[in-house]
């Protein structure tokens, strides 16, 4: 990006101090995209490495970004933290804030093998529960009547789980009545909590659950709930092509989107034309 190798910019860090990588757990160094960017712009407009690094200092550090935000995790700077989400929300939206920054911060220390933890991940993973939690609290009533169900298969500190949190928000914020629970829940105790919330719409997150636990969940929502659809979220089901559950994809915003398109065109099925049998189980 910058057009320099990385012993020239590894000079800059040691002469001028900037831009200021962070390392990985194996000491590998991590630049800031919003460093760089800025960098790159400021060498642009002096050609002279000294003036390029005093004019992108002077330009301060750039809108609140998910780097930004993996470095606040990675000094466990809960009121840097703070302050960043709280400059994305005025620029961005609450959803925009969740997928490209919080959840970005988050990622950026996972494990990508999911092997192992750091202090640094899990210090942001229960930052961005709490956050999200609170959030929530705060959502409006449900304006719909449509109302979705969350199985979150997830173990405790998955990623997974944080994007199913992000994804019920995501739901609460546009109208639709949600509850969340997990796959621990006996199938015949799930079925004690259907007729409250009448789901139209089922949403699998999460892996850390059988196919055939997760099939008989799935068969006691619909002995209960007649005409329920069933997605995933995230791969929660394998995609062996011998199932009838439709895909939300990877991302909270757009499953969000998706699921709303769906839910509309399920009302609009069920208002003009009669019911119709369904199979009794959606996974194969």
């Amino acid at each position: 990006m910058l057009g320099v190798s990385p012993n020239t910019l590894r000079s800059w860090e040691r002469r001028y101090g900037f831009p200021r990588p962070r390392r990985t757990p194996g000491g590998h160094r991590q630049y800031a995209l919003n460093e760089i960017e800025s960098l790159r712009a400021t060498l642009a407009e002096t050609h002279n490495v000294s003036s390029a690094i005093a004019l992108a200092r002077q330009r301060g550090e750039g809108p609140s970004s998910g780097s930004r935000l993996a470095a606040a995790f990675a000094t466990f700077d809960e009121e840097k933290a703070n302050g960043l989400l709280e400059e994305s929300l005025a620029l961005r939206s609450v959803e925009r804030t969740i997928e490209e920054v919080l959840l970005e911060a988050v990622s950026a220390h996972a494990d990508p093998r999911g092997e192992a933890s750091t202090p640094e991940y899990e210090f942001g993973w229960r930052y961005a529960t709490a956050w999200l939690s609170a959030l929530k609290r705060l959502a409006p009533p449900a304006t719909r009547a449509e109302g979705v169900l969350v199985l979150d298969a997830s173990a405790p500190l998955e990623l997974d789980g944080l994007y199913a949190q992000s994804l019920e928000l995501m739901l609460r914020r546009a109208g639709i009545r949600t509850v969340s629970l997990s796959t621990a829940i006996t199938a015949s105790r799930l079925a004690r909590a259907l007729p409250a919330l009448a789901p139209r719409a089922v949403v699998l997150a999460g892996r850390s659950i059988t196919l055939d636990a997760l099939g008989r969940l799935v068969y006691s929502v619909r002995s209960v709930v007649t005409g329920v659809q069933i997605f995933d979220f995230r791969g929660a089901v394998p995609d062996t092509g011998a199932s009838t559950v439709r895909r939300l994809g990877k991302t909270p915003l757009a499953a969000r989107d998706l699921l709303l398109v769906r839910l509309e065109e399920i009302g609009h099925s069920r208002s003009s034309t009669p019911a119709r049998p369904r199979p009794a189980i959606g996974l194969q």
